[in-house]
Parts: C-alpha cells; sequence; structure tokens
C-alpha cells in the first residue's frame, strides 16, 4: 500500500507540474468558456499564515474540541475581476498576500477537457482546486492556464487562489516602478470546455510584405497525424482542408484576390473559422503589412506618421485596473477623440479587451513587458521570468494585426549584461513571431554642446527595428538652446519616436506660463507648443506618443496639493476634463495626413 501511495504522489506531481506549465489556449473569448468571474469570499494574509495552516483546505469542525482559526464564508467578498486596492480603503496601499476563494459546479462528459484559465493575476500566485495545489505563475499581466479535467467534479468545487503583489528586487517590474502596485485577480477567469483533440493554437496572417498572400499556421492539442483541418475565410471565398504532420500541425500559404487591408482609416477584419472534425474555433481577423526600409516604417506599402498616446491599464475616475469592455471603450474613445492612430499600452501588456477592441477602431499597438528602471539584468532568474512574459504576450496577441511593435525595454541603461538580456528577449519574440517591429524606448539623448546638436550612444539600437526616445524638455531638463534650433542627430538611418515627453499640471490651476514649478496647465501647454517646435529639427522622426493620456496613480509622487499621489502629466485630468496641452496635441495630429 505504500508503495502504491508513492507512486500516486510522484505521478500526481508529475502530471500537475506538467498541467501548469502548459501553452495558453489561442483565443479563449472563441471558445465554450464557463464564466466564474463575481463576488468571491476572501482573507487578508498580512503575515503569510495561510498556506501554513492550510486554509486552502477550507476545514469546517466537525467534532466538539474542532476549532479553526479561519473561515472564508460571512468575512470579505471582492470581485473579481478587479484589484483589491480600489475594494476597500484598508487595501488602499496593501502589498502582500490576499487568498481569494469560491465553489463552482461544471457538467462533465466523458470526450471533453476542462481548463482553468486566468486573464492575470497581479503579481504571483498558487492554485488550489479541491484542497490539492494544481498550479503557480508570476506575471502580472499575461494569462495562464491550468487543465483540470481529472481534478474537477461535477459539484460543489472549492478554488482557492493565493495572491501576493509584494515587490522584489527579481520581479518584473522590479521594487519601484512608477505606477500603482494593483493586487489582485485582475483579469476574467474561465473554465474553459474543448473537445479531447482541440484546436490548440493558429497564427493566420497576410506576409510581411505580399499583399495577396496569407501564410497560416495551425497546431492541435496532440500530436495526431493525418487529421484534417480546415482554414475558411467566406468573403474571400477561401476554404481549403489539410492534413496534420507528425507534431499535429498544418502549415500552408494561400493566394487571395480581391483582399482589403486592414489600416487605421479602414480597420477591416474578415470572419476566419479554423474547424477539425470535432472542434471549430472562429473570429475576427484584419491583414495589413507592415515593415521598415530606411528611416520609414511601412504600412501597406505607404509610408506612415506614428500619431501615438500612451496609457495605464486604468481607469482614473474609479482609481482601479480597467478589466472590462466598458473600461476599454471609455480609454480609446479619448484617444480616438485627441486624433490618434497608434497606441502605446504603458508599460505592460494590458487586457485582450483593449487589444482587441483598439483593433476595430483601426489603432496601431505597442505592446511592452514591464523591463523598466531598476530590473536585475544580471540575474539568470528573472531573465528566465522575462522570456516567458514576453512570450506569453505574443503568443496571446500575435492574430491581432493591429499589434504592430513588440517593445523589449524601456528606459534601460547600457551594460553587457542588459545587452544579452534584451538579446534574449528579442529572441524569444521572433522564435514566435518574425513578422512584427522590435522596439525599445530610450532616456539617453543628451545635448552636446561642442556640436550644438542632441546625440545619443548606445550600440544597442543596432538590434531594433524602430527607435523609441523619452525626453521631457522643459520638465526634467531645461532647454540647452532655443527650441527652434534643437537639432537631433539620433538614430541616423533608422525611424525614431518620441516615445515619451510632457510635464505635469493640475487641471484648472492657472500660472505663469514659462515657470516650470507653477504645476499650471499654462506652463504644460508652452511646454508642449516648444516641444512641437524641436520636433521639426529630427529628420528621421516618424513619430510622436506624448506621456500621457490620463492623469495616473504613482506612489512616487509626493507632492501634497498638486499630485497627491497622481503622476499629473495627463492631457486629460483624473476626473476626465481635458487640459489645455490635449487642444494643442489635437490640432497638431489632425495637421498630419
Amino acid at each position: 500500500m505504500k508503495l502504491l501511495n508513492l507512486v500516486f504522489a510522484i505521478l500526481f506531481t508529475l502530471t500537475f507540474s506538467d498541467l501548469a506549465a502548459q501553452q495558453t489556449i489561442t483565443n479563449v473569448y472563441g471558445r465554450n468558456v464557463q464564466s466564474l468571474n463575481g463576488k468571491w469570499d476572501a482573507i487578508i494574509d498580512l503575515y503569510d499564515q495561510g498556506r501554513k495552516n492550510e486554509i486552502y483546505l477550507n476545514k469546517k469542525p466537525e467534532g466538539k474540541t474542532d476549532f479553526y482559526e479561519y473561515s472564508f464564508e460571512n468575512g470579505y467578498r471582492l470581485n473579481v475581476p478587479s484589484d483589491w486596492n480600489s475594494q476597500m480603503p484598508e487595501l488602499k496601499y496593501y502589498e502582500g498576500t490576499v487568498w481569494y476563494a469560491r465553489r463552482f459546479d461544471v457538467v462533465k462528459e466523458s470526450d471533453k477537457r476542462l481548463f482553468l484559465y486566468f486573464g492575470a493575476v497581479s503579481y504571483r500566485c498558487k492554485i488550489y482546486l479541491n484542497g490539492k495545489e494544481i498550479g503557480k505563475h508570476e506575471g502580472g499581466f499575461t494569462p495562464f492556464q491550468i487543465e483540470v479535467t481529472n481534478v474537477v467534479k461535477e459539484k460543489d468545487n472549492f478554488l482557492a487562489v493565493e495572491v501576493n503583489n509584494t515587490r522584489t528586487v527579481d520581479a518584473i517590474p522590479a521594487m519601484a516602478f512608477d505606477w500603482w502596485n494593483y493586487g489582485g485577480i485582475t483579469r476574467d477567469v474561465f473554465l474553459v470546455n474543448t473537445p479531447d483533440v482541440f484546436i490548440e493554437d493558429y497564427f493566420i496572417q497576410l506576409d510581411k510584405h505580399k499583399a495577396d498572400k496569407i501564410d497560416a499556421t495551425v497546431k492541435l492539442s496532440e500530436k495526431s497525424v493525418d487529421m484534417s483541418v480546415t482554414i475558411e475565410i467566406p468573403e474571400l471565398k477561401l476554404k481549403q482542408t489539410l492534413k496534420t504532420n507528425s507534431n499535429g500541425e498544418v502549415k500552408a500559404s494561400f493566394i487571395v484576390k480581391n483582399l482589403q487591408r486592414w489600416s487605421p482609416a479602414s480597420p477591416k477584419q474578415y470572419s476566419v473559422k479554423v474547424s477539425t472534425e470535432k472542434d471549430k474555433v472562429e473570429e475576427e481577423i484584419g491583414f495589413r503589412n507592415v515593415w521598415v526600409k530606411g528611416e520609414d516604417i511601412f504600412l501597406n506599402d505607404k509610408p506612415i506618421f506614428l500619431k501615438s498616446i500612451s496609457f495605464h491599464e486604468e481607469i482614473p475616475q474609479r482609481k482601479g485596473r480597467a478589466f472590462s469592455q466598458a473600461d476599454a471603450v471609455m480609454l480609446l474613445s479619448e484617444a480616438k477623440a485627441l486624433g490618434c492612430n497608434t497606441i502605446r499600452l504603458a508599460h505592460y501588456p494590458q487586457n485582450e479587451y483593449i487589444v482587441r477592441m483598439a483593433e476595430k477602431m483601426g489603432f496601431l499597438l505597442w505592446e511592452e513587458i514591464p523591463i523598466w528602471q531598476g530590473i536585475d539584468f544580471e540575474n539568470e532568474a528573472t531573465k528566465e521570468k522575462a522570456g516567458k512574459m514576453i512570450t506569453e504576450m505574443v503568443m496571446r496577441d500575435k492574430n491581432r494585426c493591429a499589434l504592430t511593435f513588440w517593445g523589449v525595454a524601456n528606459e534601460t541603461q547600457p551594460s553587457k549584461s542588459r545587452n544579452i538580456f534584451l538579446k534574449y528577449l528579442i529572441e524569444k519574440c521572433k522564435s514566435v513571431d518574425t513578422t512584427r517591429l522590435i522596439i525599445a524606448a530610450f532616456d539617453l539623448v543628451r545635448f552636446n554642446r561642442d556640436r550644438h546638436v542632441f546625440v545619443m550612444d548606445d550600440p544597442f539600437i543596432k538590434e531594433l527595428d524602430v527607435i523609441a526616445i523619452n525626453k521631457y524638455m522643459g520638465w526634467y531638463h531645461p532647454w540647452p538652446i532655443s527650441p527652434d534650433k534643437a537639432t537631433w542627430d539620433v538614430a541616423k538611418g533608422k525611424p525614431l519616436i518620441v516615445s515619451e515627453f510632457g510635464a505635469e499640471a493640475l487641471y484648472g490651476k492657472t500660472g505663469d506660463a514659462d515657470v516650470v514649478s507653477s504645476w499650471s496647465e499654462d506652463y504644460q501647454a508652452t511646454l508642449y507648443k516648444d516641444n512641437l517646435e524641436m520636433f521639426k529639427h529630427i529628420p528621421n522622426l516618424r513619430g510622436t506618443s506624448p506621456w500621457i493620456l490620463f492623469d495616473f496613480r504613482s506612489p512616487f509622487r509626493f507632492h501634497p496639493t498638486h499630485q497627491e499621489g497622481w503622476n499629473r502629466k495627463g492631457l486629460v485630468s483624473d476626473q476626465g476634463y481635458r487640459k489645455k496641452a490635449w487642444y494643442m496635441m489635437k490640432e497638431y495630429y489632425d495637421s498630419i495626413k
């Protein structure tokens, strides 16, 4: 009996190690899912005693001498999806562990499989089902899943999630970052129901350069050979049935006629269907070409100027994470009103509602993982985490034609270890997708007083398709020369984007237009006017992205009257009011055709 128990324990461990590492299913939102969103019970575990006390077992007193010093019932209740910081005043600044729990029933079928899917949990978590740990994940902005086919019961399943958002030196982001450290189950939770052999992954896109060639790869969940896979795009009169190879994959290219390419001006999408005898997935996909030649970025054979803006995954009026389709509408509508054709999703992969709606509305997207200041580039474990995180990002969004740039870093300092780290991330991106443009943002531009020109010296730029520069002239950097004479000699031969510029201003505050410390809309407007003048003297400038669309929460910001825990660089206030600089940027973007 002991031997049997040992064998079972080993098999159990191996099984769940494998399940926790499984590749995420492509297009969960197009599958048969059971939502687990809603009110969850919660326990705040300030001193991390929950695991020691095995509260994931949810034991109840049975005998007269039994008692337990915890209970999920009749205690705190938290919304899922959402962050915990915005739901209770006591949790506003909380960094630590919170346990979530709920019960659910499910219909089990002998020829079906079940997966527990989390859109994101911030920042690290362990998952327990019916008293057993079944998986864990680190990274607060990418999805993960665990197969639960053989663990779940039809009735009264008890699901517990141990969530921790403590900042650590080996995390991504690390100890200090200029946005709120929201904790919690911040995105959708689903039970995904699939056939026993299902369509696990597909990548369907237009060739990088050719306007009539669609490339498609489909992968089944098992290495089943000679299974039929059908790819259909009815509007293009495309329907092809192919046989899987020994890896359970099909790869093919199709020449199509009369394809209308996606663009910001005309964000055309096509219904695409992928099916097997047992499974079928359908979604809307756009098709476009994007590449770089010399100092230009080409979209559908024409050079394009990126009229961009950044925003955080935050609803300022609610002081909480954005997580719903309604939230996506609010954020993206303000970007559309500004006249933008591009959005930099700062500084992490944002939720799928934002990404998918951005494509429908005609935005090019720059998506990045939070490789920001303070990352420990010499830590091999951190590098592995980053590689996993960027792979999860690319895998989730590779079918979104709006995705134009994969971002690998923001404001990092040159070093051998940094270069090795970032090259590893580029390799990870390209192992999944070679069609997008690789970008990173630098804050290393300096004024050369001998030459009277702005320059930057970082040889890593040769590894990138597009160079982005964060430069806060007139805010963190006083003007060394008048804006009309501020010539740039940076990343010559490559397209350059000014990816951050701006100043803080408290909405409604008036003050001297030439005094930085006025914190006024008037000074912010002056700074924008001066920067727009400087942009005329950057010969390879192919886009601008002011920082930022909305005021956002940040513990970095200590000024008691002008900041109050907010970064006030937004063109729109935390209450949704447009500042003077918004109208200047709107006029600038409207002038660019």
